[in-house]
């Protein structure tokens, strides 16, 4: 549940969603030969979401996991791979049932298992990925260094299956008693708009006990918050992924005032100027005003290396002539920014007061 670092120099990469040629670009601009070795002793870390939206998510999958079987790599869970394990389908995973362009085209061309073997050989890698990795200079995981979550992994029964652990921490969740008052009245808020919550025109009001009833059930549950990130009440609906939303994804950096420095993925960087509205995104922006190349919180010691490539579908789409989204790999100790396109740029405000 909690892996150790190596103490060799780390190329920690983002979240690669399936984009197998820009993981190859970035590897080989990095000084990766195929087999992963590395002249200078050098170790990938991989934050999680290795699959979905792009175009070949078992290419990107069998790639990590020779690296990951050969003592190359580390990679990390990240809530795509807890949606497979725990049988959700959702956006963009169809590469994984076999479906592929025949249950959602916006996704297409993309390679899918077309086996079960294969399928039972994805859930067998996912399984054995931890939530966190750390060593005495540098931490890492998914969405959220939370230490309430972190705490509760060790809780994590030997052999029981993490989709499994996820369902049965839900459930503990919901069957207190204030967690079924909650949603007891949430689903009377809910009742009233049920017609209109799919509906992106749809005059949305606030619903209050929606909120806090889906706040609840993220931050109750560590696979949640580890994964996907520390959620609370929104100040406004608003709608996201094509349903309207109640919580939203929160700043946890700013209130981390631990000495050692966090490396996460998953909230959707910009590089370089895009429209959320272009990635399919909504909700606060929570880079707003925050320079790509910078690091983050009260104390300058976090740092998100997701630059949105699993937007890039959306730019083939659109036919734009040149990527605006990014793969990134952040080099550790240096403190480099190495991208898909082979720049290598300096970090900027590490460690400020």
């Amino acid at each position: 549940m909690h892996a150790t670092l190596p103490d060799t120099p780390l190329d920690i990469v983002g979240d690669v969603h399936g984009e197998h040629a820009a993981l190859c670009a970035l590897l080989a601009a990095l000084g990766y030969d195929d087999d992963g070795r590395h002249g200078q002793g050098r170790t990938l870390v991989f934050v999680g979401d290795l699959c979905d939206r792009g175009p070949d998510s078992p290419g990107v999958i069998a790639r990590v996991r020779r690296l990951v079987q050969a003592g190359r790599a580390v990679a990390l869970l990240g809530n795509h791979e807890l949606n497979v394990l725990r049988g959700q389908r959702k956006s963009g995973n169809d590469w994984f049932w076999g479906e592929g362009a025949q249950h959602d085209a916006r996704y297409a061309p993309c390679v899918g298992l077309q086996h079960e073997a294969e399928r039972q050989e994805v859930r067998a890698f996912f399984e054995s990925l931890p939530p966190a990795a750390s060593n005495r200079d540098l931490r890492v995981v998914h969405a959220a260094w939370h230490a309430p979550s972190l705490a509760r992994l060790a809780a994590h029964p030997q052999g029981l299956p993490l989709g499994t652990w996820f369902e049965r921490l839900d459930e503990a969740a919901e069957a207190a008693q204030d967690a079924a008052e909650l949603r007891a009245a949430a689903r009377t808020e809910k009742a009233s708009w049920r017609h209109h919550l799919n509906d992106p025109a749809a005059a949305m009001p606030m619903l209050h006990a929606v909120a806090r009833s889906e706040e609840a059930r993220q931050m109750d549950n560590p696979l949640r918050v580890l994964t996907s990130g520390v959620e609370r009440c929104a100040q406004a609906p608003f709608f996201s992924s094509g349903q309207w939303r109640f919580t939203q994804r929160v700043r946890w950096w700013d209130g981390y005032d631990e000495d050692t420095p966090v490396v996460v993925g998953h909230y959707w960087r910009e590089f370089m100027p895009l429209e959320r509205s272009q990635l399919g995104k909504a909700g606060p922006d929570l880079f707003q005003g925050t320079p790509a190349q910078s690091w983050l919180g009260a104390r300058g010691n976090v740092y998100c290396v997701d630059f949105s490539v699993g937007g890039r579908w959306q730019e083939r789409r659109a036919g734009c002539a040149g990527a605006r989204t990014r793969l990134a790999a952040l080099r550790w100790p240096e403190r480099e920014l190495a991208l898909d396109d082979g720049q290598v740029l300096p970090t900027t405000g590490f460690g400020r007061l």
